[in-house]
């Protein structure tokens, strides 16, 4: 069983990680049987890390009432995602309500290194909260996070690991947390010589995704982020990467994304108020991860970008190139016509449901599938209302009953009377039931089918 270890560092590794979820949800294929997220935040009540949390649990939750096999069609939720740490986060000491200084114990020290800290520290940093993470300073975060090498879950991590697993690391470049973890990830991912299985590790396929920024803060002189610095903290960092990553070939594909059109977000250090909302550059970087697992390995290092095929501010399928269509076009749209039907038709009086002999625990299992549902019709409108958007679908509620939503792509014409919810019973209830298998898995095998015939027949797809 192949297994990517994916770490997601910081806020920007966490809101990939809820789109990858949302991706893996819809039934986006991916090249390994298993996801393996591990979130590094020192700020453990970050609104985006607890949504992005939750959106796995109700994955894995949905996931375990499935069951898959070869005779098994279906794609939604096909990807096992494990948790192999508490609430997926690899845990931090000594890092909540305390102040920098005191983490070094600098109080503690002699006069002549407390002299050589204030050289490299200012004491605004020294007197800094890490309650909330490192708020854009990776000098601070390259001292805090150096720690997690000789954790019980690291060690864990290095355990589990075989033959075969790969690791993906996000980070974003300009602010604090990933800034200063992705480079301290990968030194001790390539040199670790006490590691469970650390030949195995030293030698494995890594790649990894560095997120330039793409969106800014509404200045706050009561903050200690000012997206004013982000470029010059990112030409700094970029310096660091090309000696210390890409000319050392560290990693063996690096991915590069940005976007020179940026929404200004509230300025809030951390917390329960940093709760961006999803954006396109996410997904394109959830879709690096993708690209990562399907490929091969490969001699040096290999550096990936990412364009549009059309630079349009208002982002809809066919602006994206070919391959990124084939990869997610079909199961987005499926995965949007199946959460339209379940929370916006009345479908009780429907044939399947008298053969599918719907229960109680068939009942608690679509209301556990509609509240992911309801996560994923979010992050689509979050990313609907960004910049730039990312607007594949027409999500006025007026037209959850229709099939003419998918933006730039006209249904074709069928030989048939019925349309909307009616032309979608239809293919519903003339798909068959496979009985040696779990209702869950018979109730999702059919939506899947029916919902892959409708896009062939309506949009060739």
């Amino acid at each position: 069983m192949s297994k990517l270890y994916v770490f997601g560092i910081g806020g920007t590794g966490s809101r990939v990680i809820k789109s990858l979820v949302m991706l893996l949800g819809s039934g986006v294929p991916c090249a390994v049987d298993t996801i393996v997220p591990v979130i590094i935040d020192p700020d453990d009540s970050a609104a985006d890390l607890t949504r992005t949390v939750n959106a796995m649990k109700k994955y894995i939750n949905i996931r375990q009432r499935l069951n898959f096999s070869n005779d098994s069609k279906n794609n939604f939720f096909r990807t096992e995602i494990l948790e192999s740490v508490s609430n997926f986060k690899l845990p931090l000491d000594n890092t909540r309500d305390v102040r920098f200084k005191d983490f070094m114990a600098v109080d503690t020290m002699s006069s002549e290194n407390r002299a050589f800290v204030n050289m490299l520290f200012s004491q605004k940093n020294l007197d800094s909260n890490m309650r909330v993470g490192f708020k854009g300073n990776p000098n601070i975060g390259s001292v805090v996070l150096n720690q997690f090498e000789d954790s019980v879950a690291f060690r864990d991590f290095g355990n589990s690991f075989q033959q075969g697993d790969k690791i993906f690391i996000i980070s974003s470049i300009f602010g604090g947390t990933g800034a200063s973890g992705f480079p301290l990830l990968v030194k001790n991912l390539r040199n670790s010589s006490t590691l469970p299985n650390y030949a195995l590790i030293n030698s494995a396929q890594i790649g990894a995704i560095s997120v330039l920024p793409y969106f800014g803060v509404k200045q706050d002189d009561n903050s200690e982020i000012d997206s004013g610095t982000f470029i010059s903290k990112t030409k700094a960092a970029l310096s660091y990467y090309y000696t210390n990553i890409s000319e050392n070939k560290t990693v063996n594909t690096l991915y590069y994304i940005a976007d020179d059109i940026k929404n200004q977000y509230d300025n809030c250090d951390g917390g329960r108020g940093q709760k961006n909302n999803a954006h396109f550059i996410e997904l394109v970087s959830a879709m690096a991860i993708l690209d990562f697992a399907r490929g091969t390995s490969n001699d040096g290092i290999t550096i990936k970008e990412y364009g549009l095929d059309k630079d349009s501010q208002e982002v809809i399928f066919g602006d994206l190139g070919s391959e990124s269509n084939s990869v997610i076009q079909k199961p987005l749209a499926q995965f949007q016509f199946f959460s339209n039907y379940l929370n916006h038709h009345n479908y009780y009086s429907q044939t399947w449901v008298k053969d599918i002999k719907l229960d109680s625990n068939l009942k608690q299992y679509i209301d556990l599938l509609r509240t992911f549902q309801d996560d994923y019709i979010t992050w689509l409108s979050e990313m609907d209302n960004n910049k730039r958007k990312f607007t594949p679908f027409d999500l006025k509620p007026s037209n959850k009953g229709s099939f003419n939503i998918i933006k730039g792509k006209t249904p074709n014409k069928l030989w048939s009377l019925k349309s909307n919810f009616d032309l979608f019973d239809g293919y519903v209830n003339k798909q068959r039931l496979i009985t040696s298998v779990s209702k869950e898995q018979q109730f999702t095998e059919i939506f899947y089918n029916a919902t892959s015939d409708l896009m062939y027949k309506l949009f060739n797809l």
